[in-house]
């Protein structure tokens, strides 16, 4: 292909093809452009220049009007992050005092460790001293640090195990894989149960015309924990080993009981969920478990009374559907109050699984909405944020404080 080309001293150098398609640039920036730049910004300094000589007073108010402007924002960021601490620590829980749940975590050890220690910790009197009993469930309390302690300490009222059945065991565990040897059932929640009403059923050196089982918590000794005790093998060969495994807690008469014609409250209130037959339950004359109800069934469900049943249970999104935009719709609204109302009339405990945990201030909303209708039990995972005494103000300017 020819090309024609034209050049021009001090221009820059261009070629162009024969059907006159596009330019190729093979030259630089030539220096008066450089010096046409310069001279433009030259010119545009000289004239603010003069412009600022003209008009002092001008000047002198922009200059205390930016000043002005950094001094407010300033302020205001100050007083936003005052807020933020201000509203951290009115949110936190009370500091707890020193009591004996306190010094069992201190001390705590995974069983089976070489840190374990031989005996148990020095038994405190007071063991839940100052500690407020609140109607919120554990949800996988086994995954905690301290597996039943922390949700004590918390005051939770609920903790939950899943268990298994391998070689006659019961393994504790989300999953199979994670099973250990050592963090059995009994170590993990039926042996430390049974150690902290022991030394809470020490014969008082005054003795007193109430002498009936002291629960766990201080302040309200009468107060049942419950133990959900979540089925994940089959349930039929289950249910026998964990009554096996209960019997030194129902022969101390620590158990929550039917026996056939009343119910017998007491310290420890024993629920199976999960592949749980409710046939096993029914069929135990002396009954120390008891079922997990569908909640969502319970309005064409006679046959869960509070006889054979205490939780009645149901996951969020199975109950009510999708949640649209991070809120209820009106018809959601009065299926969870329908739900929560026949449950109360049943004498039944309702519970709601898996409700939203993400965004912090849906999750709050959620939360509000379920204990202002009633609800049972709160199912939680983060015991610290379920028993601050306040939720209002956990999450400021898209900030979760709690």
């Amino acid at each position: 292909m020819s090309f024609s080309h034209s050049y021009e001293s001090g221009s820059d150098t261009d070629f162009e093809d024969e059907a006159g398609v596009g330019l190729i640039y093979l030259g630089k920036i030539q220096p008066h452009r450089r010096s046409m730049f310069t001279f433009r910004f030259q010119s545009r300094a000289r004239r603010c220049l003069q412009a600022i000589k003209r008009n002092p007073k001008v000047v002198k108010r922009i200059f205390i009007s930016f000043w002005v402007l950094v001094a407010i924002i300033t302020t205001a960021v100050g007083i936003w992050y005052s807020l933020v601490f201000a509203l951290t620590r009115r949110l936190s829980p009370p500091a707890q005092s020193q009591n004996g749940v306190g010094e069992v975590i201190y001390q705590w050890a995974e069983p089976g460790s070489a840190s374990t220690a031989s005996t148990s910790p020095a038994w405190l009197p007071d063991f839940t001293k100052d500690i407020t009993p609140i109607p919120c469930h554990s949800h996988n309390d086994y995954w905690r640090t301290t597996p039943l302690y922390d949700a004590l300490l918390a005051g939770c009222t609920s903790v939950e195990a899943d268990v298994w059945l391998e070689d006659n065991e019961l393994y504790v565990g989300h999953s199979h894989r994670s099973l250990r040897k050592s963090r059995t059932f009994k170590s993990l929640y039926v042996d430390p149960i049974l150690s902290i009403l022991e030394n809470q059923n020490l014969k008082p050196e005054i003795t007193t015309a109430d002498e009936r089982i002291q629960g766990v918590f201080d302040t309200s000794p009468n107060t049942t924990l419950i133990l959900l005790v979540d089925f994940k093998t089959d349930g039929h060969d289950l249910f026998p080993v964990v009554e096996a495994q209960l019997e030194t807690l129902r022969q101390r008469g620590y158990l929550t009981r039917f026996n056939g014609t009343h119910l017998i409250p007491s310290a420890i209130t024993v629920v199976g969920t999960g592949n749980t037959q409710f046939t096993d339950i029914t069929s135990s004359t002396n009954r120390t478990i008891f079922f997990d109800a569908p909640l969502e069934k319970l309005s064409v469900s006679p046959e869960y009374t509070p006889e054979n049943s205490y939780y009645a249970s149901v996951s969020m999104t199975k109950a009510v559907g999708h949640l649209w935009f991070n809120k209820f719709s009106a018809e959601q609204k009065e299926m969870i109050k329908a739900q929560i109302d026949e449950a109360t009339k049943r004498g039944l405990v309702s519970r709601y699984w898996s409700a939203p945990a993400w965004p912090v201030g849906w999750k709050i909303r959620v939360w509000e909405f379920l204990t202002e209708n009633g609800v049972g039990m709160l199912n939680v995972d983060e015991l610290q944020e379920a028993s601050r005494w306040s939720w209002r103000g956990c999450v400021v300017m898209g900030i979760g404080l709690c």
